[in-house]
């Protein structure tokens, strides 16, 4: 859940800063995003499909998160709840 919450808070923010922030280890962010993502790609089948992993366009072997249109959706609904 921290995950989500962090790119939805900072949407197109490369997963280093990711793992900094939340003090996680690479392979515990590249898990959660890859859960996070489309496609999970240690278990070869459809994840979460709640985020979006693409390469950098400065820096190829960087990757920079955002939400999908189902994670927005999800995003506004917590918002919705928290805030009534």
């Amino acid at each position: 859940m921290a995950t989500l919450l962090w790119v939805a808070s900072h949407e197109g923010g490369h997963k280093t800063a990711l793992e900094q922030d939340l003090n996680l280890s690479t392979a515990s962010t590249s898990r959660n995003t890859d859960w996070l993502a489309k496609k999970n790609p240690i278990l070869g089948r459809p994840a979460l499909g709640l985020i979006v992993k693409e390469p950098d366009e400065c820096n190829k072997r960087r990757v920079t998160l955002s939400l999908s249109s189902k994670g927005r959706d999800l995003i506004k609904t917590i918002k919705e709840i928290l805030y009534e």
